[in-house]
């Protein structure tokens, strides 16, 4: 006899379940959206908490009369260009059934997939600019990759309306800290189950399934059929197929694991120690073995001292000294700044590599995968060229020696230079392994450059100056003065005369007998030495 019909017989009432309270949610939903002229947004990431927010209101909205049907329904996903490929296949099957069905059903709902401006990219960033793999402390992937779009896409609605209602799958038994947040927002409601966005004014947050546990979403999208035609079996396998043990139970008591902590994102992601998923993914099918480069540049990105890698200075060419304690033991170092030249092409070596691997080995429906799209490699190769003053070019050699093909810029212009690889060539011999020589002179020669075809060169010399300033010193000699900086700056603040004179002194030259206080650089001792050789003896 069913547990239910034993607890009716007993005189006692069964204990309610997520799908007995879908009539007064729907009923909920339908109320919200009929209240007002305000659009709403629904943020679908296609797991199983926005997959189950999406299917509710969806069910909700379509039991409504078409004549009340009046107010669109945005449904945004954000595409990062690094998401798992398994997934990110199946965001964009989703999307394409969503964009049928809801055409086909006389639906408000507009599906949109938004992605990361060029300049934002995860790859233009790291490779382009060389910002090293994202840690808690510079965790600069984020907001480029995620939350910009959104926001942008949200304000661009809120401009149009006034004011927007924004529907997400979030949820209290997520996390502790999640669950502390939404507290908060609850406490500021202006209206029944409407919070407010402390990001962004004049949207409203709707968390329907806010109470909901791991089992409740799973029990609903099992029982309720999906309207738009995609299959939450399908789902639910993709979960399972991502954890360790390739078991995904459904919970029947809190005994039970349950599952869906499993986390689906960027294939590339450092934030966590290991991208479980896509190890489980590799591990329980052998269909998705295809995968292990993807998995190997991940874990080689994820390298937690990587300084050897890194240039000496930050991106903007000055070095920038902290204070940590290693061993109890007090000292102060250089912040590591982007990747250097070398390592940056590295990784693009890397990713191609990858990339055409994948499209020879992977199955059929995986073929036309893009880790790294043309756009993208267009704008890294701009900002080698005018940014970091490479004009030796190497992405469209790198490009033709993995791929077998030549490299084709969409952007107007891009192969026009007057410097090159010969160039580059020339300058390598002359400065014999001298680093940071062959960077001023590169950057010298290639400011002037830039500025050769413009009517009145505002500008030029501070733009040669500022070579001078980031590149004229070796990393020992720059490391040195960003100390003599530092420690007159701490002698000054508490005004301890007699040190900042001792300092200031100290890295003064002597000149006939006359102390000048001029710091020492690259350019300023080989100049010097030249002067002193040439001059005549009793000048």
């Amino acid at each position: 006899m069913a547990k239910a019909q034993q607890l009716e017989n007993q005189g006692q009432q069964a204990p309610s379940t997520v799908i007995d309270n879908i009539p007064s949610l729907t009923t909920e939903i339908q109320e919200l959206y009929c209240l007002d002229e305000i659009p709403w947004i629904i943020g679908v990431s296609w797991g199983k908490d926005s997959s189950a927010v999406l299917q509710l209101v969806w069910n909700a909205i379509a039991t409504l009369p078409t004549k009340k049907r009046t107010k669109t329904i945005h449904v945004i996903t954000t595409d990062t260009l690094v998401e798992n490929p398994v997934v990110s296949a199946w965001v964009h099957k989703s999307l394409e059934q969503l964009k049928f069905a809801a055409k086909e059903q006389g639906m408000p709902i507009e599906p949109h997939l938004l992605k990361p401006v060029i300049e934002d990219t995860f790859w233009v960033n790291l490779i382009g600019k060389g910002y090293p793999a994202p840690r808690n402390q510079f965790r600069w992937c984020t907001p480029r990759l995620k939350i910009n779009p959104a926001n942008q896409f949200i304000r661009e609605i809120v401009r149009a309306n006034g004011e927007t209602i924004l529907v997400l799958g979030t949820r209290k038994a997520e996390s502790s800290k999640r669950a502390a947040t939404m507290k908060k927002h609850q406490a500021g409601r202006v209206r029944d189950r409407l919070s407010p966005n402390a990001s962004l004014p004049n949207s409203l947050i709707y968390t329907p399934i806010e109470d909901w546990s791991n089992n409740d979403v799973w029990v609903y999208l099992h029982q309720c059929e999906n309207p738009w035609g995609q299959s939450n079996k399908e789902l639910f396998n993709l979960y399972r197929g991502a954890t360790a043990d390739n078991e995904c139970p459904l919970v029947i008591d809190t005994s039970t694991p349950s599952c869906g902590d499993s986390r689906f994102g960027c294939w590339v992601c450092t934030m966590v120690s290991k991208d479980k998923s896509m190890e489980a993914m590799i591990q329980n099918d052998e269909e998705k073995e295809w995968m292990q480069p993807l998995l190997e540049i991940r874990n080689e990105l994820d390298t937690r001292d990587d300084r050897d890698k890194r240039d000496f200075r930050r991106i903007w060419g000055e070095v920038q000294l902290f204070e940590r304690t290693i061993d109890g033991e007090n000292s102060v170092e250089p912040i590591p700044g982007p990747y250097t030249k070398y390592w940056r092409e590295y990784w693009l070596t890397k990713v191609l590599e990858a990339q055409t691997q994948i499209r020879r080995t992977a199955p059929e429906n995986m073929r036309d995968i893009t880790l790294i799209t043309t756009e993208e490699l267009s704008e890294i190769r701009r900002i080698w060229l005018e940014e970091k003053h490479e004009f030796d070019d190497s992405l469209p050699r790198i490009y033709e020696e993995v791929t077998g093909e030549p490299f084709i810029d969409p952007r107007p212009g891009a192969g026009n230079s007057l410097l090159g690889s010969d160039e580059w060539a020339v300058l390598e011999e002359i400065c014999e392994e001298d680093a940071m020589h062959l960077e001023l002179m590169a950057k010298l020669l290639d400011t002037e450059r830039q500025y050769r075809k413009m009517a009145r060169r505002v500008g030029i010399y501070d733009a040669l100056a500022k070579c001078f300033e980031t590149s004229s010193r070796s990393p020992d000699e720059a490391i040195k003065n960003a100390h003599l900086k530092r420690d007159l700056k701490v002698a000054a603040s508490v005004g301890d005369v007699e040190k900042v004179k001792q300092l200031t002194l100290g890295d003064a030259t002597v000149t006939d007998n006359v102390e000048t206080a001029k710091p020492q650089s690259w350019g300023n001792i080989k100049f010097n030495n030249r002067n002193s050789v040439n001059q005549k003896p009793g000048k």
